[in-house]
């Protein structure tokens, strides 16, 4: 029996689904595109980074701004979502390049094709995959058509490796126009500099052509360097001292999955304060500037300022909703700690993600007829393939047990306390849901192969 408030989530998930259905149900990206805005976003370091790079990647999401190309921007057409543009290092030799939001978040073209639990494959080939589309021109083939290598994946998939702030403030179509014309304009060539051009010195370049001086580099906190929280900061400042502004925060998390979780963003002196590996050796060697280091951190409260606080979280499928409540995170890890022991009886369902994660690594990356991707893997003698995505999962070749065991994963991912902030009800209650008609399928093909066993038996001379 299903808890009170999964019962009341999946029906509420259920009617968002029927309206859905109607055309009254809009893209939480369309809705976030209803008026324009600029959205700085700061995104989470992660893999093994160096002490610069620990600092995150700073972008800006426009809803207003769209684009021909990579390099050619232009106003949206109605329906049209907007762009994210960004400054890399070592991507065609462009200094900035922008893609549209849902590629840059998750490497597909339709919100319905993300995959529900990623592994390091299925990224490589999404990636690759709207590369071959869409970015030619600036990452093409390499000597024998494979993916080149260089920094190109940074442009698409951007939410397979780390969880994205969005602080959101409006914009004009009179501003966008003319940062259209001014970007379009100018030389689009790198020259790209860790330290004094980086891809935060562009973010606050573009956010201060709209509201001129509300964005600056912090000398004391980041020793003069331009960091991707220290905008943050400053945004959030500015809208404190400018109420009539419209402004909202956004959270866009991670997608459940093998992939490393990113961790916290940081600032210069935040980065080396917090870091063992310079900070230990600095206070022994020097206990006066590893007290000056201390002291900087204190002052500017770099380790005070929260990303994620008050945000909305993004749904590429539904509008931005609250993050689900402590008491409902709770009722759903006990409802599935329950589910798991009724399967997995001996593990009580405790290794569940790992060993899905173990089975999708041996699988191979594809995609179906409608381009939605799918894995192909070997099942007893035969290969099979298992829909990945919300609209694909319970139309594959495989039993239905392979689509169980991928849910349970994700929502084993999803409902970790450390990810709390990023989830919605009604993203829990539609995983649950899906769930639900997977056992359904599953008891369906037993009580079938059952039935088959006793004709047969029945039958035998």
């Amino acid at each position: 029996m299903l808890p009170g408030v999964t019962r009341r989530a999946i029906l509420a998930y259920n009617m968002r689904s029927f309206l859905g259905k109607l055309g009254i149900m809009v893209l939480a990206c369309a809705a976030v595109a209803s008026a324009s805005s600029a959205t700085l976003l700061l995104e989470e370091p992660y893999g093994k980074l160096g002490f610069f790079t620990a600092t995150g990647h700073a972008a800006v999401y426009f809803s207003g701004v769209c684009a021909d190309t990579p390099t050619h921007l232009r106003s949206c057409l109605p329906g049209e979502t907007g762009v994210v543009i960004s400054r890399y290092d070592g991507v065609g030799q462009f200094d900035w390049l922008a893609i549209p939001l849902i590629p840059y978040l998750y490497s597909v073209e339709r919100p319905q094709d993300i995959p529900l639990f990623a592994d390091a494959k299925m990224v490589a080939f999404l990636r690759d995959q709207y590369r071959r589309e869409h970015l030619e021109s600036v990452a093409p083939d390499g000597k024998d058509g494979e993916a080149p290598g260089g920094n190109w994946y940074e442009l698409v998939g951007s939410s397979y490796d780390r969880t994205i702030y969005g602080f959101q403030i409006a914009t004009t179509p009179e501003k966008d126009a003319a940062l259209i014309a001014k970007l379009n304009a100018a030389a689009n060539r790198s020259h790209f500099r860790t330290v004094s051009n980086n891809c935060a010195d562009f973010a606050k370049d573009i956010i201060n052509f709209y509201y001129p001086r509300s964005l600056h580099r912090s000398v004391i906190a980041d020793v003069g360097i331009t960091t991707p929280k220290q905008l943050a900061k400053m945004l959030a400042k500015f809208n404190r001292n400018h109420p009539n502004v419209a402004y909202t925060r956004l959270v866009f998390a991670q997608v459940p999955g093998s992939m490393p979780r990113s961790f916290a963003v940081h600032g210069v002196v935040e980065s080396f304060f917090k870091s063992k590996k310079y900070i230990v050796p600095s206070a022994v060697a020097s206990p006066i500037f590893a007290g000056c280091v201390f002291g900087v951190y204190e002052f500017t409260g770099a380790g005070r300022f929260e990303p994620g606080r008050d945000a909305l979280v993004f749904d590429a499928m539904r509008q931005p909703e609250r993050p689900l409540g402590q008491e409902d995170l709770r009722a759903y890890q006990q409802e599935l700690r329950n589910e798991l022991t009724e399967i997995y009886p001996v593990t009580r369902g405790q290794n569940v993600e790992k060993s899905w994660s173990r089975l999708q690594a041996r699988a191979h990356a594809d995609l179906d007829g409608e381009g939605r991707p799918v894995l192909r893997l070997q099942s007893n003698g035969q290969m099979i393939r298992v829909g990945v995505s919300e609209e694909n999962i319970l139309n594959g070749t495989a039993p239905p047990q392979f689509a169980r065991e991928m849910l349970e994963a994700r929502l084993q991912s999803e409902l970790r306390p450390k990810a709390s902030r990023e989830i919605t009800e009604a993203e829990v209650a539609r995983d649950w849901n899906l769930l639900q008609r997977v056992l359904s399928a599953n008891d369906s093909a037993l009580t079938a192969r059952s039935s088959a066993a006793e004709s047969f038996s029945g039958n035998r001379p």
